[in-house]
């Protein structure tokens, strides 16, 4: 199956460890994979990272020697990132047999909430967590069509986790476009559900943007 080069590189811009990222290829073939990261995480680490997000997502092997990662104080890091809607926190309101959780996501300079209730159990936990990201995305861009979470789950990459989603929005033709996301779990389950739903959505988040 072809790999978006397009879509890779959506992926790693939108690890923790990651600010940019770009993707030169020969045909199939990746050649050089160049990585802006802030100074905080030890370059192996980010390379690991990158490493980790394309076998999961793609089931791509990409060679350490080919990842090249520069790294920038944040005070100095002046990347362009209008496009880019930023988690700022998880909550939750437990309410007996039901809780609410709520998904804040920061755009520009303004702060929108998204909501799911459901019941307040492990197994819906991930799934109420998307569903409020989504409804803060329908939030902030408001010419966004419906969307709904197919599915969101955890799965493991050598020794790490990922969460994956998969959203779906209608076509004009009464069909449906189902688009993939990945995040790796580094110190929450929750926070990687929100960039998965995030990554899923980025390439229409960038054109609504635009």
């Amino acid at each position: 199956m072809p790999v978006n080069f397009r879509e890779l590189e959506e992926g790693l811009s939108r690890l923790d460890s990651v600010d940019a990222a770009r993707v030169v290829n020969q045909g199939s073939t990746i050649t050089e994979v160049h990585v802006i990261a802030a100074a905080e995480k030890p370059a192996k680490q980010v390379v690991r990272d990158v490493q980790s997000l394309a076998m999961a997502r793609f089931g791509m092997s990409i060679d350490r020697r080919v990842i090249s990662v520069v790294q920038i104080s944040p005070q100095d890091l002046d990347i362009v990132s209008a496009a880019r809607a930023a988690l700022t926190r998880i909550s939750e309101s437990p309410n007996g047999t039901r809780t609410t959780m709520e998904v804040t996501l920061r755009y520009q300079s303004a702060e929108f909430v998204g909501t799911a209730t459901g019941p307040p159990v492990s197994s819906a936990r991930l799934r109420l967590i998307g569903e409020a990201t989504i409804d803060a995305i329908e939030q902030t861009f408001s010419a966004m069509p419906p969307i709904a979470l197919d599915a969101i789950a955890v799965s493991a990459a050598g020794s790490r986790e990922v969460v994956n989603a998969v959203v779906a929005t209608a076509t004009g033709t009464g069909g449906e476009n189902l688009n993939v996301g990945a995040a790796i779990v580094g110190e929450s389950r929750d926070d990687a559900a929100v960039k998965a739903v995030l990554s899923a959505l980025n390439r229409r988040i960038a054109n609504l943007a635009e």
